[in-house]
């Protein structure tokens, strides 16, 4: 143990006793307005990916979803709270009618308080959680995506994938059943139906079995609805499965494919690679017996892999540091399999621990 400062002696004769020193705990960050500091069951909000630099990520997210939300809902607005505590003061005679008043002038401080993006710690390294309200995540993304797809602008540096997450629950199989129920209805419950997928994610979390995860939320989707069916190559729907720690987080979002699962980095750079792909296509469909060789050799490949046994195939996660490509999502199912369509609904996701770059 390290001996205590001794103090020099002052002019005069007097001595000065040294302060005790105390070393402050480490706070944790607060939301301003006092909202949650950290994910947790409830919130809804955006999932962000970045390339090892949170604090710049962060910067990108706010620029990004302030310019975009202005957009879709408009500025931002604040009421003024003198003008919100002024009306406190009608009812004086009344002692219960002013104490109500009084706390639900309070409520609506604090809500006009929190802002509509607020980061939050995800719990996860290289990922950012922004924390929404009164906005409808998918929709607002979705938007996003759109836009940049359309335009081909790029508009982030560090941000890799930006997901929306429409709800929350702990991450244990009981309670992600139970939410999942009746979060998924508004897409897949009779007259809703639809093609759909599930991609799942697993960070810092050991307890979750991933094939029991897709098993369970696949057989919700069927028994909503008889008529939903996987679709792995172009679905209308996929339900996007993020765990982080003890927190689940759901969305179910569209274009996933068509968006490169979400990612920005992707999206911008998508009509580059298909107008090159299509140019060596052209280039080698000049050259008749290159074109033949090319064929012929891919067809062997093909008849090799489709000689072997039927199994079923889990690709791997092909995310990197902003350039992702689509994986070939491919799944075989043994003939007079019962219901082939819930045997396999896995297109990506390999569990992670430590630092994810992904």
């Amino acid at each position: 143990m390290a001996s205590p400062v001794q103090q020099s002696p002052q002019p005069g004769g007097g001595k000065r006793k040294g302060k005790a020193q105390y070393v402050q705990a480490k706070r944790a960050r607060r939301c301003d307005g006092g909202g949650p500091r950290q994910l947790e069951p409830g919130l809804q909000g955006i999932l962000i990916t970045c390339n090892m630099n949170e604090r710049k990520c962060v910067e990108e997210a706010y620029s990004l979803l302030n310019e975009y939300g202005d957009d879709m809902y408009g500025p931002e607005k604040f009421a003024d709270k003198d003008q919100q505590l002024s009306g406190s003061e009608a009812e004086d005679d009344d002692v219960e009618a002013a104490l109500k008043k009084e706390v639900g002038d309070i409520k609506a401080s604090t809500e006009m308080r929190l802002r509509r993006f607020q980061s939050v710690e995800s719990g996860a390294n290289n990922v950012v959680f922004i924390r929404t309200l009164g906005i409808e995540p998918e929709k607002l993304v979705h938007h996003i995506l759109q836009d940049i797809y359309k335009t081909k602008k790029k508009k982030t540096r560090v941000i890799l994938r930006m997901l929306p997450i429409s709800g929350t629950c702990k991450a244990f199989l009981e309670d992600m059943k139970r939410y999942a129920e009746t979060f998924l209805e508004p897409w897949f419950k009779a007259p809703n139906k639809g093609t759909f997928q599930i991609v799942y994610k697993s960070r810092n979390n050991s307890h979750m079995n991933r094939e029991e995860v897709i098993k369970e939320l696949a057989g919700i989707v069927g028994s909503l609805n008889s008529e939903n069916k996987v679709d792995l190559t172009n679905p209308q729907y996929t339900v996007v499965v993020e765990i982080i720690k003890a927190v689940c987080c759901l969305s179910v979002v569209k274009d996933y494919t068509l968006f490169r699962k979400y990612n920005l980095q992707e999206v911008v750079k998508s009509a580059k690679d298909s107008s090159q792909l299509n140019a060596k296509q052209a280039a080698l469909t000049g050259n008749g017996k290159e074109a033949k060789l090319e064929s012929g050799d891919k067809s062997n490949q093909k008849d090799a892999a489709e000689g072997k046994n039927n199994q079923q195939v889990v690709p791997e996660d092909s995310e990197e540091l902003g350039q992702t490509e689509p994986v070939s999502e491919t799944h075989v199912v043994s003939e007079g399999a019962a219901k082939p369509e819930l045997a396999s609904q896995v297109t990506e996701g390999s569990e992670s621990h430590g630092n994810d770059l992904s």
